[in-house]
């Protein structure tokens, strides 16, 4: 198993590595979850998908087993800063407004979590394998990128799985149904994890 963190300066050197995340992104969100986003060439992309953004992709002999986007709080391309913070001001229709207890960072030392999945088609048996690589991963690329908090939209069950995983997170928002399911915003302190 490996983890790779994709960047539009990077994707050239991984061959389909890109495509697939977004395929198992699509796979994940629009089929499994019946979200209802934008797809092009059988994968799953938004207006958050910028050159700002890293992707972080587990995977094994071009077979995706998870991922996750992470993007500065600091950036911005028209309209629109990070999902959280657009959600807050009302851009979004399919994310309430009040999913923060304060208003959204906007820092260089903060990035956004988001399009976190395990793909369906992992095996159970490598699960939490799979989930200790995304963590490690997320966190040498935070370390890399200078941050030392991530905000993320999560699944509201995250303490059961984020303590697991050695991550210091508190909640950041109410609980909420979205969609299909109970989510929460979540700050995830990252200097304790800077040794």
């Amino acid at each position: 198993m490996q983890t790779t963190t994709l960047s539009f300066e990077n994707m050239h050197n991984h061959g389909e590595l890109f495509a697939n995340l977004f395929r198992a992104r699509k796979q994940s969100f629009i089929v499994q979850k019946n979200w209802d986003l934008p797809e092009a060439l059988d994968m799953e992309y938004d207006q958050y998908d910028t050159p700002a953004s890293r992707w972080i992709a587990i995977h094994n002999l071009g077979e995706i087993y998870a991922g996750i986007r992470l993007t500065p709080t600091t950036t911005h391309c028209g309209i629109y800063s990070y999902m959280i913070r657009d959600a807050q001001r009302g851009l979004l229709d399919s994310i309430p407004q009040n999913l923060l207890y304060d208003e959204a960072p906007v820092s260089e030392n903060t990035w956004e979590s988001t399009r976190v999945f395990v793909s369906h088609t992992t095996p159970e048996r490598i699960r939490r394998r799979v989930h200790a690589y995304m963590v490690g991963a997320m966190l040498k690329s935070a370390r890399e990128l200078g941050a030392t908090r991530l905000i993320a939209l999560t699944a509201a069950n995250w303490p059961r799985w984020f303590g697991r995983c050695g991550l210091d997170a508190e909640a950041a928002g109410p609980t909420m149904f979205i969609d299909d399911g109970d989510y929460q915003c979540v700050s995830i302190n990252l200097a304790s994890k800077f040794h």
